[in-house]
């Protein structure tokens, strides 16, 4: 499973209430969007990501922030199907290859890019997306290394993420757009079902780009 290849956008969720991690996931699923980042930056993350893994089986759930072999561990054994971190060290990239599952360490640099491919990773996060140089740094890379792709994460809304999707080492986006906090605090699923919907259509937006 390549998580770059689910959906054109992965939706990054911050949830300070496991009870809400089952509608949210199926609002998401139902608008296009199965692959659902849950980072772990808050107490109830990992109880959510027990729950959509045993009750919203459509979903691809999995962990983001993660920065340290336990929340590896942690995370594999709630239910996470891939991992996401912001950046990466040899000691948590060693535990995220033995986890058994798909994961994107954080790249920002060139030379983070090529420390990775020599260790044959090809997929990776590029955050802070934005901050570190955008579409252009992007662009950038592509020439000298096509080897990478890339899920840009940081920065990124409706109005941008056409232009990253039409990149050719850009798989996916992350992004938050879609899950607005008064849509949140109101348990607006439908809402929100919504809003996934026409970020799951950003995939023809970026095609048309090219």
């Amino acid at each position: 499973m390549s998580v770059l290849d689910l959906a054109p956008v992965v939706p990054v969720v911050v949830l300070e209430d496991a009870v809400d991690a089952v509608p949210l996931a199926r609002a998401l699923v139902a608008g296009g969007l199965p692959a659902i980042e849950v980072t772990l930056r808050t107490p109830a993350a990992l109880d959510a990501v027990r729950a959509i893994a045993a009750e919203v089986p459509e979903a691809v759930v999995g962990t983001g922030t993660v920065v340290t072999p336990e929340q590896v561990t942690a995370s594999v054994a709630a239910g996470a199907r891939f991992l996401v971190s912001p950046g990466w060290t040899d000691v948590l990239l060693d535990a995220m290859r033995a986890s058994g599952v798909p994961f994107l360490p954080g790249v920002s640099t060139a030379s983070e890019v090529v420390a990775l491919l020599e260790r044959g990773v090809r997929e990776m996060k590029f955050f802070p997306a934005q901050a570190a140089g955008g579409t252009a740094y992007l662009k950038s890379l592509a020439g000298p290394l096509p080897q990478a792709r890339f899920c840009p994460t940081g920065g990124i809304g409706p109005a941008n993420a056409p232009d990253y999707l039409s990149l050719p080492n850009v798989g996916c986006v992350g992004g938050t757009w879609m899950l607005p906090s008064d849509a949140l605090a109101a348990r607006d699923w439908a809402r929100i079902e919504e809003l996934a919907r026409a970020a799951a259509e950003l995939r023809d937006a970026g095609e048309t780009c090219r």
